[in-house]
């Protein structure tokens, strides 16, 4: 009984979804959120042209506003609308915008009028874009043509819950043509995008509490510092003794030398 109820409500929420796509055709509709809240239902519209949603002095949305209640049997449905910041990239406004083209110039200039769409979406900053038409196109006989540029997912978890993916049709005199439009935003994540970091190497700087050592080590520092001055002097007076004495024993011997000679010659 339970599971009856959450698909009843689900349907009833298609239905009304479709009855204010089609009562609001051609005004730029990008999707339609409805949330329950304690005084009501509110029906939250994202469109790209918010003025043809409300219509002179909010007319339509008055008239959408009885229907609810009558059709659907909703007690207090409120209609708030949201403006889409990024039109170029939302897929369902630009497989609105092929059907309007469609329906007003024909079939003779599908093609320029898919790659002038491709065209804006990639300007946008979209990674990638294709579109899918399919009807008697150009001719009697029904085809299928393909519009695509950059890059695109076709499988796996990112093209079933992140490539923004929207369908529409175009009534023509020949018959209904089918559109399909994929974009993959510039946001999207991937998976397989691996992007290495580069090391930053940390300078750590010495705080002014670490530069200045304890009273204890600085004392410590001066004593050691004083008994290696001590020795290095006590060194070189060494030094200098000894060189002393070699020089007076080196004019001893040169003296002693002198007399003897003078000694021999006195002897003669």
């Amino acid at each position: 009984m339970i599971e009856r109820k959450f698909v009843a409500e689900k349907i009833k929420e298609f239905r009304i979804q479709e009855y204010v796509r089609n009562s609001l055709r051609n005004a730029g509709l990008s999707h339609i959120k409805i949330q329950k809240t304690p005084l009501g239902e509110k029906i939250i519209i994202h469109t790209s042209r918010p003025g043809l949603v409300v219509g002179k002095k909010g007319q339509n949305i008055k008239q959408l506003t009885k229907v609810l209640k009558k059709e659907f049997e909703l007690e207090n449905p409120q209609i708030e609308i949201a403006e889409v910041e990024k039109v170029s990239l939302n897929a369902s406004i630009m497989a609105e915008k092929i059907s309007g083209a469609l329906e007003r110039f024909g079939t003779k200039n599908f093609k320029g009028v898919g790659h002038k769409i491709m065209a804006e979406v990639m300007g946008a900053g979209a990674l990638g874009i294709e579109i899918i038409l399919s009807g008697k196109i150009p001719g009697s006989r029904a085809k299928c043509w393909r519009f695509y540029s950059g890059y695109l997912r076709k499988c796996g978890d990112v093209a079933l819950e992140q490539i923004d993916k929207a369908q529409a049709f175009a009534r023509l005199k020949s018959g209904i043509v089918g559109i399909k439009v994929s974009i993959m935003p510039p946001d999207i994540k991937l998976p397989d995008v691996i992007t290495i970091l580069e090391e930053k190497e940390e300078v750590k700087e010495p705080s002014s509490d670490s530069e200045k050592p304890p009273k204890g080590d600085s004392e410590k520092e001066e004593t050691s510092q004083k008994d290696e001055k001590k020795k290095t002097e006590k060194k070189e007076t060494k030094k200098r003794k000894k060189k002393k004495e070699e020089k007076e024993s080196k004019e001893e011997k040169v003296k002693e030398k002198k007399d003897e000679g003078k000694g021999t010659k006195v002897n003669e």
